[in-house]
């Protein structure tokens, strides 16, 4: 399995660091792009160093490398995951506005009808953020926001980070135990 993997400059760069530190568990391939603005999230959020979370990937990509692999729709993978999502993230995406190359992969992903999941990091939303979610959804992507639930009794933040990367799994088709999954 191929992953794609974008950290944008959102809050909630965790999530970004916890996925890859999952996917490497399972083995997956993967491909890491990490904004500037994500960059220096990382270093005032968590107790990470961009070196740390760039080990955890296979391959590095600058996100400013329109050249870059990742680009063509050539390059098969079968998931790109864009987490967290700012919003200017988001909106280059619904517009079609491939100036890096994660706004750039997203199109691709679209473009060749693969796997495309969003985890958009804003509260609250605009109306135009939403309509933006909704032309991507329209296309195809998942819209997965960052709202933890509640169901499985998290006790810890670890809990709630661990819910929205299973949910993840789950929308790729990966068993996982992150979440106690819904019980009636």
């Amino acid at each position: 399995m191929k992953v794609v993997v974008g950290i944008s400059g959102a809050s909630g760069v965790i999530y970004g660091i916890r996925l890859l530190e999952e996917l490497k568990k399972i083995k997956a391939e993967t491909h890491l792009i990490i904004s500037a603005i994500a960059m220096d999230i990382i270093e005032h959020e968590t107790n990470y160093s961009v070196k740390s979370v760039e080990e955890l990937a296979d391959y590095i990509h600058d996100e400013n490398d329109l050249n870059a692999i990742v680009n063509s729709g050539s390059f098969k993978f079968d998931t790109a995951i864009i987490i967290p999502c700012s919003m200017k993230t988001l909106s280059a995406i619904s517009n079609g506005y491939g100036d890096n190359v994660i706004t750039r992969v997203a199109d691709v992903t679209l473009k060749e009808r693969r796997q495309l999941i969003i985890v958009p990091r804003e509260t609250p939303l605009r109306t135009v953020h939403l309509e933006n979610m909704v032309k991507i959804s329209k296309e195809g992507a998942v819209i997965l926001p960052a709202m933890p639930g509640f169901y499985h009794n998290p006790e810890t933040i670890d809990d709630q980070i661990n819910f929205i990367v299973g949910k993840i799994f789950d929308i790729m088709g990966i068993d996982n135990n992150l979440f106690t999954k819904w019980k009636q």
